[in-house]
Order: C-alpha cells, then sequence, then structure tokens
C-alpha cells in the first residue's frame, strides 16, 4: 500500500487500486483500501475506513446532464466506516453527506441529496432514495428500501427488508412492507439513559 499526507500529522494509506480525483480532499489517518473510487468534489474527514465503495459518482438520475446539473459531491466526516460495494452518489441539488461515526454496509446505496446523521447504521444492502435524510443514530436493518425525499428520524430502527413510504417520526421502531410504526425503540433511549417515565411518554406520543 502506499500512503500521502492529510491534512494533520498521520498519514492516509492509499491502496495502488484506488482511484481518487484531483478535486477529492482528504483529511488525515484515513485507510482507503483496494478498488474504492472516490470522484470529486468530495471531503473526507479523518480517520475513515473505506473499502472498495464507490463515492461521489454521478447519479442515476434521467434528468441529469453536467451542464445542467453540475456536481455538488459528496462530504463525508470522521471515523465512519464504508464497506465493500457501498455507493454514494454526488449531490445534484445539494451536497450528499454522510456525518461522524456511521456505519455504512455492503451494498448499501447512499443515492444522490442524501444525508445521513451522526452514528447512523445502514445495512448490507440498503436502498435510500435520492433526497433523502437519515437521522442521528438511525438504525436501518438489512435490506430496507427507503423511498426518495422521506425522512427517517433520529434514533429510529426500521426492519429488515422494510419498505419506508412515510416519514418515521424520532426515536420509533418501524417495520414491514409498507413499514408501519410499530412502538419506540427503546434500546436506542436506553442507551441514551432515558428514564421509564421518558420512554413511556414517547411511546405515547408515538401513539397505537
Amino acid at each position: 500500500m502506499t500512503t500521502a499526507g492529510g491534512r494533520g500529522d498521520r498519514p492516509n494509506v492509499i491502496h495502488p487500486s484506488a482511484i481518487i480525483t484531483d478535486d477529492v480532499e482528504l483529511g488525515s489517518g484515513n485507510i482507503i483500501g483496494p478498488n474504492t473510487i472516490i470522484h470529486g468534489p468530495a471531503r473526507i474527514g479523518d480517520d475513515n475506513w473505506i473499502v472498495a465503495a464507490s463515492i461521489g459518482l454521478p447519479p442515476d438520475h434521467r434528468g441529469w446532464w453536467m451542464d445542467q446539473h453540475p456536481l455538488l459531491g459528496v462530504v463525508i466526516g470522521d471515523r465512519n466506516i464504508v464497506r465493500e460495494y457501498a455507493t454514494i452518489h454526488a449531490g445534484i441539488e445539494r451536497v450528499t453527506e454522510v456525518g461522524n461515526d456511521c456505519f455504512v454496509m455492503s451494498k448499501a446505496y447512499l443515492a444522490h441529496d442524501v444525508v445521513v446523521g451522526d452514528a447512523a447504521t445502514i445495512s448490507a444492502g440498503v436502498l435510500v432514495g435520492g433526497h433523502c435524510s437519515i437521522g442521528a443514530g438511525a438504525n436501518l436493518g438489512m435490506g430496507a428500501a427507503v423511498h426518495q425525499r422521506l425522512a427517517v428520524g433520529a434514533g429510529c430502527m426500521i426492519g429488515m427488508n422494510a419498505t419506508v413510504t412515510r416519514e418515521v417520526p424520532a426515536f420509533a421502531k418501524a417495520f414491514g412492507s409498507p413499514a408501519r410504526v410499530h412502538g419506540v425503540n427503546r434500546h436506542y433511549l436506553e442507551q441514551l439513559g432515558w428514564s421509564e417515565d421518558q420512554i413511556a411518554q414517547a411511546a405515547r406520543e408515538l401513539g397505537p
């Protein structure tokens, strides 16, 4: 593997087979593994581990043309893991963003103009349509699909193979096809240190 300097005092480690265009800004301490493609404009923060993923290529969008819709690119924060065959497309109306401490698993797809909050988990095979927002701490189970232009709230748990066709409120647990809310994500709220009374109140606000 080869190394290239970052903004900080720790080098980036970049595999020779990785393809990184000139308009990509890398922080420090990143590991860019074999067969990774990072197409700019893109900004990658510090201490990320990315392997065999495709980041920043033009979107799957019939109406996209370079002369009419220049790429706004991708911004990825710090300490993220992006696994093999994951795809993160460039934004064309807003920058596609992945926050800090996220886990984007193998074969996940984040379409153009998607924004993912900190500490979110995008499991293997998840499909997130264009212009979606995924809240901080949300966990999307394997094979879930989120329709374009929807919001999945912070701290949500989306079940495996769920089809999300409407917005999911914060801290909800949703599953099925189409996905429906089935109570509160108690595990997440307990991790946050919420009391039983607070969790019960959150459940009441979500409704039956």
